[in-house]
């Protein structure tokens, strides 16, 4: 059985004092939401990684990155962070390919797997993010578009490579915007990812694989969307800035879990 994940992507959000509160809030809930059962991640702006980590230390909960260079080697890289930084700053996971590093700032699929394989040489458990826009969605390019971010991205690792990364479908019109896929949209992209997966990897690789749901996932629609088939936990946004509702959240998946 996969074991879920909840992840929570702040975003370019937080200063010292909220995030104090914040994690402080987090980290004393942690066990009663379902820590160990679901493996719980925060993804704080880089500059406060360090103060993250010292806050979390002792818990259940996780410290990730949301961003990482392509580049596997020191150099005159201005501005950027390596996968080895972040291992070194703590961090055990990272956001790869998010719908908004894409559309913002030209992320193309090459440089996704580019990034991925520098996250995974420096040991770093890469989550990456594939979804499709609503112009997309409408045109019936769904299916197209998120194979081809699926395929670039894991088709040529190794089954042991695989093994290690989760892949977070987020449907880019529901990003940030109230607007959520009912569970049997998310599902059914979910297996689609799952049967892509399978295609190149294999039925065994494709269903030891963790698929999270991100798009405006609250304490409201968690429980209806988790308790699908193939959807193993979510990639959080703005609910995750709440501390009472990203618990919420993640003690949906843990009692699924434990029903399960």
């Amino acid at each position: 059985m996969r074991k879920a994940l909840v992840a929570a992507n702040w975003k370019m959000n937080g200063r010292r004092s909220a995030n104090e509160q914040l994690i402080s809030a987090l980290v004393s809930g942690a066990e009663q939401a379902g820590a160990g059962v679901v493996d719980i991640v925060v993804c704080p702006p880089a500059v406060y990684l360090a103060d993250v980590r010292q806050r979390l230390a002792g818990s259940l909960i996780e410290l990730g990155a949301q961003n990482v260079s392509s580049e596997k080697a020191d150099g005159a890289y201005t501005g950027e962070c390596s996968a080895q930084m972040f291992q070194d700053a703590g961090c055990s996971w990272v956001l790869i390919g998010h719908s908004e590093r894409r559309a913002r700032y030209g992320e193309t699929e090459e440089v996704v797997a580019a990034k991925l394989l520098a996250a995974l040489d420096a040991g770093l458990n890469p989550v990456l993010c594939v979804g499709e826009t609503l112009e997309q969605r409408q045109a019936g390019k769904l299916v197209e578009v998120v194979s081809s971010q699926v395929v670039s991205a894991l088709s040529t690792l190794s089954v042991d490579a695989l093994s290690k990364v989760v892949v977070a479908y987020e449907p880019v019109w529901a990003i940030g915007t109230g607007l959520t896929a009912s569970p049997d949209q998310a599902q059914e992209v979910h297996a689609m990812i799952r049967a892509v997966v399978a295609e190149f990897a294999g039925k065994d690789s494709a269903q030891k694989m963790r698929i999270l749901y991100g798009g405006s996932v609250n304490a409201t629609n968690a429980e209806s969307i988790f308790a699908q088939p193939d959807i193993d936990g979510g990639l959080v946004g703005g609910a995750s800035l709440k501390a009472e509702e990203f618990l919420a959240i993640c003690r949906a998946s843990a009692d699924l879990a434990a029903v399960g």
